[in-house]
């Protein structure tokens, strides 16, 4: 369990920080691969353990002055990346994990600066970059094709209205460029046909956005499957997720790669095939926050936490998770 210093005491909300302790400390010590790194929420508490190791990866520069100060208390056994994880090939040599963690989506930090635009309440430009290389999604409204931002908002947001709100996008930044989260925020609510949702009427536009902004799905993709390599036999990959499209990409890997993967008709006869597994067999089970955490930590409300064991098959890159989605991948390539 996690230490006295408990997940609600903290400012800043590492979700289902219990869980994964419970997930991750079969043993004394820990080497753990933090690729999400944000507030610094569990390395720290990973580091609490006598012993124990991380390395923190994070493409946002914003997170460099956090990870300053937790070297400055654990100098030998902490390590940050500002990276993105997708690049955890290049950062990393051979060294091997026990634990891996990706804690998708925003950060507390992320959310809470206002001048960055990720927040609907923003009264700053629409910006929504993660790292400094990133597209704004300024640049994204006002250029891309009526068609592209349909495609976009629909395939990455599942946003029902994905028509109406490109079409009055459109429209909009013809008379003037559209800079401001509310002037687009605005352009969103007034394009809704229904708006009896208890959630924002923005939020899958802006999560859309956000993502195609980002090229968040290619980093996922590329992220997970190139962090396997680094994993110890037995250790485990914990990836937490805040919407379909992540738990979707999660799920597909963890099955198609686990040493249980549904074999064709069961009328035909099995054709032994290598065994190309990367994982021991997966269950299938999504752990969720409890209710405690949910009213502590709202936001929290959406995780979906899925893990698999590493087994001791050699790696190989997974080129059918590449495959499986490469009309998501195509489409974050179509505007640079």
């Amino acid at each position: 369990m996690m230490s006295s210093q408990t997940l609600l005491e903290n400012t800043h909300f590492p979700v289902m920080l219990n869980e994964v302790f419970d997930l991750c400390f079969s043993k004394k010590r820990v080497d753990l691969l933090d690729c999400t790194f944000g507030g610094g929420g569990y390395s720290r508490e990973f580091l609490k353990i006598p012993n124990s190791n991380v390395v923190a990866i994070d493409r946002d520069t914003k997170v460099i002055q956090v990870a300053q100060e937790i070297k400055k208390k654990h100098k030998n056994r902490f390590i940050f990346f500002n990276n993105r994880f997708s690049q955890i090939e290049k950062i990393l040599s051979k060294k091997k994990f026990d634990a891996i963690i990706f804690d998708l989506g925003l950060s507390t930090i992320q959310l809470k600066d206002y001048t960055r635009g990720f927040s609907f309440n923003s009264e700053f430009d629409l910006d929504m970059r993660m790292d400094p290389n990133s597209t704004k999604v300024e640049d994204i409204i006002n250029n891309c094709s009526e068609e592209l931002l349909k495609k976009i908002i629909k395939d990455l947001g599942d946003e029902g209205d994905a028509g109406l709100i490109s079409k009055n996008i459109a429209k909009a930044r013809k008379l003037k460029k559209i800079i401001k989260v509310k002037e687009l925020a605005e352009i969103i609510k007034k394009s809704k046909k229904y708006q009896y949702s208890k959630i924002n009427p923005c939020t899958k536009t802006f999560q859309a956005l956000r993502i195609f902004a980002n090229k968040e799905i290619s980093e996922l993709i590329n992220g997970i499957a190139s962090a396997t390599k680094f994993l110890k036999p037995g250790g485990k990959l914990i990836i937490i997720s805040f919407h379909s499209i992540e738990d979707k990409i999660v799920k597909y890997y963890f099955k198609n790669y686990s040493s249980n993967k549904a074999r064709g008709s069961r009328y035909l006869p099995e054709i032994p095939k290598k065994d190309t597994s990367l994982f021991e067999v997966y269950k299938n089970k999504i752990i969720r926050p409890s209710l405690k955490e949910v009213e502590a930590n709202p936001p929290s409300r959406s995780a979906k936490l899925r893990f698999v064991i590493r087994n001791s098959n050699n790696y190989q890159f997974p080129n059918d998770l590449i495959i499986k989605f490469k009309n998501l991948l195509n489409l974050e390539s179509a505007y640079v």
